[in-house]
């Protein structure tokens, strides 16, 4: 008689289908760490990833970063060294078989006494500059990944053994085929260092009317340089950048604190109301008062839905 063992994807399945019995994205006990459920596909949505390890274990999921397209599905991960405005959708997942995926906050500052200890261990020459990469998951990384799941049902452990595993897994990441970026993100005055820089700088004063030769020398760049590397790294240009977290956070003043579109262009930088209009409709694909109305719909239709299945239940 043969007895078919559990893989680790398997394990990671059953404990994301206990704590996360609907659907949603669902903050977790353990700090950093969020888990992911849906059972069907939906319109393509705005995120902001930050630094941060995501596993999908059931189903595939698109993102969109600048004028790049990235497809990742069951047993890869997706690491994302910089922070990144995306369009994100859902491409695989049912009823029967939901979408699952786990996303673990990575910790840069962590980083630099970890390299202390691997020494000159040397890393792997990683095949892409870009700021967001996908593999196929190792088994150790796998394992490890478990374990962090796992703690969502021995909350007692949490205080004792996440430490340990969060610099594991941050440990397995830098030995990886990406861990070259991660490193050069946290080494002074390296490129990737410095569009780090440019970055920060970009989130704060998005609203902020851009010159490129003033970011270039805050962040001890040129001019060519600059748009070199944040290309290569962003997959767009600052200005690009700095247009989606524009567009992202004056859709999200639209939906959650109802501005119209006027108000809410003016208040992320846009000093025209024709160009706010013209550029919103080339990233959503309709005007600001169309696509936030549909959206809406949209949440209202699936609200009661979910509550028609509630009182059916």
């Amino acid at each position: 008689m043969t007895t078919t063992q559990q893989t680790p994807r398997h394990d990671m399945i059953d404990i994301i289908a206990r704590i996360a019995d609907k659907d949603g994205d669902h903050a977790t006990i353990v700090p950093g760490l969020s888990i992911h459920r849906h059972s069907g596909t939906a319109k393509p949505n705005c995120a902001a990833y930050k630094p941060s390890l995501a596993i999908i274990v059931q189903g595939a999921k698109r993102v969109v970063v600048g004028d790049e397209t990235i497809v990742y599905g069951a047993s890869d991960y997706l690491l994302t060294s910089i922070d990144l405005p995306v369009i994100s959708q859902i491409s695989q997942a049912s009823p029967k078989e939901p979408y699952m995926s786990l996303a673990f906050q990575i910790d840069t500052g962590k980083i630099p006494a970890l390299l202390d200890l691997i020494g000159n261990r040397p890393a792997k020459p990683s095949a892409s500059a870009r700021g967001m990469m996908v593999s196929k998951i190792t088994p150790d990384l796998e394992d490890a990944a478990l374990r962090l799941l796992r703690l969502l049902e021995r909350p007692d452990d949490i205080a004792a053994l996440l430490p340990l595993i969060e610099q594991e897994l941050l440990y397995r990441l830098l030995i990886g085929p990406h861990g070259t970026r991660l490193r050069q993100m946290m080494t002074a005055e390296s490129q990737p260092h410095q569009i780090g820089r440019a970055v920060a700088w970009l989130k704060e004063h998005y609203t902020h009317p851009l010159r490129i030769d003033d970011l270039a020398s805050r962040v001890s760049m040129s001019v060519s340089s600059l748009h070199h590397h944040f290309k290569a790294i962003t997959a767009m240009s600052p200005l690009q950048y700095q247009k989606q977290l524009r567009l992202q956070e004056a859709r999200r003043l639209m939906l959650e604190e109802r501005l119209d579109a006027g108000d809410a262009g003016h208040q992320v930088g846009y000093e025209s109301q024709s160009q706010f209009s013209r550029e919103y409709s080339r990233q959503f694909g309709e005007p600001p008062a169309r696509h936030i109305g549909r959206v809406r719909r949209s949440l209202v239709e699936r609200l009661s839905g979910e509550a028609e299945m509630l009182s059916e239940g």
